[in-house]
């Protein structure tokens, strides 16, 4: 395991390293289209917790419009609806392409993440889970994982945690490809991209977000 795990991260950086000027090509596009829609700053960063509990900054395009408040649901999952007002004409293409999550190469560059790893989640939900679901923090976070191929925002919280507290435990190079292929269609047939039905944020947690300024 140890070693599937070095070569985990050597795929990593090298995938990474293949994908910088696609990159670089998409950072151009969006942060262009991002700049012109409201003027705003291109990236936001918010903590999350990784490997260990380790805490980091998570990168993404912004896909909201600016001091927009970050709203959690009662069961700690993020806030997301298609009628979000919070959402600007380009974030809602973006989070809909899952492009503004491009942004975590740099994470995975950095060592924070893998490309395929569990959902990395808010620091706000760190009390809140359950001895069965702590398994996941075995293992880095990832750009995507088996909850975010196979069924996106379609399951529960508590579901998604005990199905990434599995992976952390059966992670092997079979799995991280079905994984990865599964992606492309999973995002490509854009099913379950929203949590929530309607925009109702009586019972919602809310919390604020960092802007980087660029």
């Amino acid at each position: 395991m140890k070693i599937y795990f070095i070569l985990k991260r050597m795929i990593d950086i090298i995938l990474c390293i293949i994908a910088l000027p696609f990159f670089i090509l998409i950072f151009i596009i969006v942060g262009i289209a991002i700049k012109l829609e409201d003027g705003g700053p291109i990236i936001y960063k918010s903590k999350r917790i990784g490997k260990n509990y380790k805490i980091f900054d998570m990168y993404k395009f912004r896909s909201m419009k600016i001091d927009s408040p970050n709203i959690l649901n009662k069961d700690g999952s993020t806030y997301n609806a298609k009628d979000d007002k919070r959402v600007t004409k380009v974030g809602k293409f973006i989070r809909e392409t899952s492009i503004d999550e491009v942004m975590q190469i740099i994470n995975v560059l950095k060592g924070d993440m893998n490309i395929i790893g569990p959902r990395a989640g808010d620091v706000e939900s760190l009390g809140t889970y359950q001895p069965d679901e702590e398994d996941k923090m075995k293992v880095k976070p990832g750009i995507t994982g088996y909850t975010q191929a196979y069924y996106r925002n379609g399951i529960a919280v508590r579901e998604k945690r005990l199905k990434d507290a599995w992976y952390a435990n059966n992670v092997n190079f079979i799995l991280d490809v079905k994984i990865f292929f599964k992606t492309f269609i999973t995002v490509f047939k854009r099913n379950n991209i929203y949590t929530n039905v309607e925009t109702n944020i009586d019972e919602s947690v809310v919390k604020k977000e960092e802007i980087i300024k660029q």
